[in-house]
């Protein structure tokens, strides 16, 4: 009975040592258990919610990189211009001052074009704005009265001051050019070019002046034949093969005439 006893209070702690070694690990594995359970579900709500999230993601990166790709192409200009994007002037103080621009249309439509400054009190551009058939040019001239400088002021600062900008408008064909067009289609209006103020001195011989020279003497030319009221081709033709002709008609009429004066004589 003394050894049994021995026995059994050598195996309760035995026993209690087993059972708390076990205890810890079950503990563990309980905590383990629900943590992973909790983090699994965790996953599973972020797993469900997380298409949702990923779509929306998406398609507003997608808007934001489409809007970034067409910011970043380049426009698709409709006109020409020589210079390509700067206006020179000669720099005579107090003087109103001129210079010369060709635009050309390279599109395969006809083109309208508007001329804009933020100075119109002291620029104009002569003729303000047309519409150009494909591969039709045309030369601009543009007006400036140049202001005396004031203290210290440089031409520098004066060239800051004033800025042209060249907008473009397809037409559908051949028509009287309007301002109000590119009021009324507002979203097809391409800002062509904004051209920059260049001041040459008239003393100062340059490639630059010498062209500026020979734009403005081909604009006064071409403005010239404009006036000139078409040359008489010769006769008219209306419809097809009738020529009107004063001196045939005169001629048709006195024979027409000398036979019936001969009919009635016999």
């Amino acid at each position: 009975m003394r050894e049994m006893a021995i026995e059994t209070e050598q195996k309760s702690p035995s026993d209690g040592k087993v059972w708390g070694f076990f205890k810890l690990p079950f503990r563990q594995s309980g905590n383990n258990t629900s943590t992973t359970s909790s983090s699994s579900s965790a996953s599973n709500l972020h797993g469900q919610s997380q298409p949702h999230v990923e779509g929306s993601n998406q398609h507003g990166s997608t808007n934001s990189v489409s809007s970034v790709a067409k910011s970043l192409l380049p426009t698709r200009r409709r006109l020409k211009l020589d210079p390509a994007n700067k206006l020179y002037f000669p720099y005579e103080p107090g003087k109103q001052v001129r210079s010369a621009v060709r635009i050309k249309n390279t599109s395969k439509s006809y083109t309208a074009f508007k001329f804009q400054t933020t100075a119109p009190k002291s620029c104009f551009m002569r003729p303000p704005g047309a519409i150009l058939a494909p591969g039709e040019s045309i030369i601009a001239t543009v007006f400036k009265f140049v202001e005396p400088p004031e203290n210290s002021e440089k031409p520098m600062d004066q060239k800051r001051k004033v800025k042209f900008k060249i907008m473009s408008l397809k037409v559908k064909g051949p028509m009287d050019y309007v301002p109000e067009l590119f009021d009324e289609q507002k979203d097809q209006v391409a800002i062509e070019q904004i051209l920059r103020v260049v001041f040459l001195y008239p003393g100062r011989s340059c490639p630059a002046l010498e062209k500026l020279k020979r734009q403005l003497a081909d604009a006064d030319a071409a403005l010239e034949a404009r006036k000139k009221p078409p040359e008489d081709a010769g006769p008219r033709i209306i419809g097809e093969g009738l020529v009107i002709d004063e001196w045939k008609e005169r001629r048709e009429r006195y024979l027409a005439q000398q036979q019936v004066e001969g009919v009635d004589s016999a």
